[in-house]
């Protein structure tokens, strides 16, 4: 939708348009967001080109979650940048989207519902959620009822939403709302899949894996947090002919699992021992010792067990030094049931089988203890571990079969190329680009993106059963593209009967679930019609501008560019908008798990959304701001001075040269710009110009915070300065021609401005904009300088500005009101500002109430004094 030609002045409404008497904030964005939704103000229409098309990579919000002010503030610079470009006159292209599916919504519908899923248990098409749930006694539900629930669920949280987003103003076209859930999304990441596998970029494995035990489901590594976690260093020894090797460990339950000792090459205390074998305690595995740079000399007794698995060190030592593998660990977080058979002393183990970590601990302390291999107490110690964000359980390692997909982290050509692409984007703030290429760097293995869940995207893949009933891994049989979206727990395989599934010679589905980020990494592809509407994707990919948040880098700005560069050979966008986080006064991120987030809709209710809007747009690109209520009452403040300063201006735009006044006028006759032909009018406009200058450039640097600093500090100037001193003039008090280019001036300096203001504070500049103007401000063209008239010295303004604080000031010194006459006043300061100032003379006699001539005299800067008139 492309905004209004530029014209001089915006033309005006017709005659009959009133200024309200009492102009007030309450009820604006109720009406103005009813009316944008009716006429549809910020509905997307296709233009011919791509050049006339700004479109935004919107980040859909988790719905299973709740917002909080950091993401009113994220969502509100993506919204100024949206609102300044299209009043450029782009068309601008921006969708929103819910990620509802995944783990975060399975929790919450677990939690609300108090039911939990079984796939065992059969559709149940008449069940009924229990009227009173208790989610530490969760109903099983069949795998199809679970995801009813899912889905009615999160309808009622993205309206909730949906609301909140329209109160605070966000010019998203609603008509392209999508969800990562939707069968729209579901194509495009089963046919992106499709795509990989045909490839070779996507793969079957069976590896070491990240496993959450609460949740059950496999991890990546961009979802991992390191916290700390309270433990143990036991002394352990292993026997050597000579004499024992020390180990020190947190994890004696693995030494069943152990496959080597390690310890650096130039560690000289155990040289002698590379390339011999020493025996495990208590099971008495010869185990050999090997050497390996990754060993810490320093770290307790400097040798380590490699366990399959403890940590990733362990999974580096395993693949590199090709090491057994001996898994004791299972995915339900407790050692294995049977005895495993490559221990030499198995009896022991009996004591360890089943068990949780914790309960095979506190045994494999015992039995050390009575073996005489643990020597001295253990030593308390807090250690780094990984934890999946959302859990609170230590993450455990363990083998399955996982899908991945090609993202660098084992194959250095595709890292490099992916580094290029970091590059080759551009950056705000630039300083970001360093946390992509961090991230790149340092990644160990491809993206793990199967999970075992149930309310996600299926893998569009089945296998077929052999004369055992065992699924042949090696050979899927995978979807065709035009039968997109498929369900393979519900559909049988290409070539197959319902009746075939899961008997031998038959076939069985994949029973996992896409991870979520391998859906919103598609988000390009899904809003802009890949595979679906040729038209729009001309029109759109590569998008323009992706907005987000600096943690998620990682994840999803990093797995985004992944999608695009192995399907399309390109950059999903071309411009990365960081923002920072919204901190508490304590410096710390706001989060609901930190207890300290603040509610949306309390500040919103409070402050009203303008106010909250101009309080997100003063926290820079990148940066961290400390939220403070206090700000929010400043913006609400600005908000309410437009709108009286506004009615004001309004006021004496309508007035015939007298002292009329009016408190409520209708639409104003808009002056001519040939009208303005007074120095300081003209000067005024010229200031004016130089602040539509530096807006200009700031918003085309994605800079909204200077934008907003530049037209803020003039409307302040305009308002406490220039309002005041050309307000007898404008009534007509130095004629006629005079008050003409008062009031023509104050028609140019309001229409520039609230097209300033307007992707700041959607709601009031509409208001105000409505009470003369035909249309909406928003689709006003934002104002150029060349609609300006040339010849002005902004430099007046200034000095202006100067002697009106010495005026007040010798007032106030006085201790008289501002409005007694002075008897004289002297101006002085450097020769140039005062060969300006006599320019404004009468202007300042009048605003001043000066009875007889200024005086002038030289001083190094601009000072007044005067002499206050004698009561009559």
């Amino acid at each position: 939708m492309t905004a209004q030609p530029e014209t001089n002045l915006p033309a005006s409404t017709s005659a009959g348009r009133a200024v309200p008497e009492r102009p007030a904030l309450e009820g604006l964005e109720t009406k103005w967001a009813a009316r944008w939704k009716a006429e549809g103000t910020y509905a997307f229409t296709r233009p011919e080109s791509r050049d006339q098309v700004f479109s935004i990579d919107t980040p859909p919000p988790t719905v299973s979650g709740s917002l909080h002010v950091g993401h009113v503030f994220s969502y509100t610079h993506t919204d100024l940048i949206a609102r300044y470009q299209r009043m450029t006159g782009k068309h601008v292209f921006y969708p929103m989207g819910w990620d509802d599916n995944g783990l975060p919504t399975e929790r919450r519908v677990q939690n609300y519902y108090g039911v939990r899923c079984d796939p065992s248990i059969p559709y149940d098409p008449d069940f009924a959620p229990p009227v009173k749930p208790d989610p530490k006694r969760q109903v099983p539900i069949s795998r199809r009822n679970f995801i009813e629930l899912c889905h009615a669920l999160t309808a009622v949280d993205e309206q909730a939403f949906e609301d909140l987003w329209r109160h605070l103003g966000l010019s998203v076209d609603w008509d392209t709302l999508y969800a990562t859930i939707s069968d729209e999304s579901q194509t495009v990441a089963q046919r992106a899949f499709l795509r990989n596998f045909a490839r070779g970029e996507a793969y079957l494995a069976e590896a070491p894996t990240m496993w959450d035990v609460t949740f059950q489901t496999a991890v990546a590594q961009a979802e991992l947090e390191a916290r700390e976690y309270p433990g143990h260093y036991y002394r352990v020894a292993f026997h050597a002919p000579d004499a024992p090797v020390f180990i020190e460990t947190t994890r004696p339950e693995l030494i069943p699992s152990v496959c080597a000792l390690i310890a650096h090459p130039d560690d000289e205390r155990y040289q002698h021992l590379f390339g011999t074998t020493v025996t495990s305690p208590v099971f008495g595995v010869e185990i050999p010792v090997l050497p390996h740079a990754l060993a810490e000399k320093d770290k307790g007794s400097g040798i380590v067990m490699c366990c399959t698995f403890g940590d990733l060190t362990d999974v580096a030592w395993w693949r590199e030094l090709d090491l057994p593998t001996r898994v004791v660990l299972q995915r339900d977080g407790r050692l294995m049931r049977e005895t495993p058979a490559w221990l030499t002393n198995a009896e022991p183990y009996a004591q360890l089988a089943g068990k949780t970590t914790f309960g095979a601990r506190e045994a494999m302390v015992a039995l050390l203890a009575e073996a005489g291999d643990l020597e001295g107490d253990p030593k308390p110690t807090m250690r780094m571990t990984n934890y999946y964000e959302k859990g609170d359980k230590p993450l455990e390692i363990v083998s399955t079969r996982q899908w991945y997909l090609t993202n660098g982290g084992r194959d250095a050509d595709l890292r490099a190329r992916l580094l290029q692409r970091g590059e080759e984007l551009r950056w705000v703030p630039d300083f970001m680009r360093h946390r992509y290429s961090n991230w790149v760097n340092g990644l160990n293995g491809d993206w793990l993106i199967s999970r075992q869940r149930f309310f996600g995207v299926p893998f569009p893949v089945w296998y077929r059963l052999d004369a055992d009933g065992e699924p042949d891994t090696a050979h899927p049989i995978v979807a065709s593209e035009d039968a997109l979206p498929v369900d393979p727990a519900s559909q049988p395989a290409p070539g197959f009967e319902e009746s075939q599934r899961g008997v031998p010679g038959g076939f069985v589905g994949d029973p996992d679930v896409m991870d979520t980020w391998a859906t919103s990494s598609l988000s390009p592809q899904i809003v802009c019609g890949w595979e679906r509407d040729a038209e729009l994707w001309n029109l759109t990919f590569p998008m323009d501008m992706a907005p987000q948040a600096h943690e998620i880098i990682r994840t999803w700005l990093f797995s985004r560019i992944v999608r695009a560069h192995l399907e399309d050979d390109a950059l999903p966008w071309s411009t990365a908008a960081i923002s920072g986080f919204v901190v508490d006064p304590d410096r710390k991120k706001m989060s609901k798990s930190k207890g300290n987030a603040v509610v949306p809709t309390d500040i919103l209710e409070r402050f009203g959304a303008d106010g909250v809007r101009w309080r997100a747009a003063m926290a820079r690109p990148g940066m961290d701001s400390p939220f403070d209520e206090t700000q929010m009452k400043v913006g609400r403040r600005l908000a309410m001075k437009i709108l009286n300063a506004s009615k004001f201006v309004l006021g004496i735009a309508q007035a015939e040269p007298a002292h009329t006044g009016a408190e409520s006028v209708d639409t104003p006759t808009v002056p001519t710009v040939e009208a303005v032909t007074e120095p300081v009018d003209l000067a005024m406009l010229a200031a004016l110009a130089e602040v539509v200058a530096e807006a200009t450039r700031a918003f085309d640097a994605f800079d909204y915070t200077a934008a907003l600093e530049a037209s803020e500090r003039f409307f302040w100037t305009f308002c406490d300065d220039y309002l005041e001193l050309v307000k007898e003039r404008a009534y007509g008090a130095q004629g006629p021609d005079a008050a003409a280019s008062a009031r023509a001036a104050l028609a140019l300096a309001l229409g520039v401005q609230l097209r300033l203001f307007a992707p700041f504070m959607p709601f009031v500049t509409e208001e105000v904009w409505s009470w003369w103007q035909e249309g909406s401000v928003h689709h006003a063209a934002w104002p150029t300088v060349a609609e300006l008239p040339a010849g002005g010295d902004a430099a007046v303004l200034a000095d202006v500005s100067a002697a009106l604080i010495g005026l007040r000031g010798a007032k106030s010194n006085a201790k008289v009101s501002m409005k007694t006459p002075l008897s004289a006043a002297t101006v002085v300061g450097p020769d140039a500002a005062l060969a300006r100032l006599r320019l404004a003379e009468a202007d300042l006699r009048a605003v001043g109430r000066v009875e007889s001539p200024l005086a002038w005299g030289p001083a190094d800067t601009i000072a007044v004094t005067a002499d206050v008139a004698a009561p009559a």
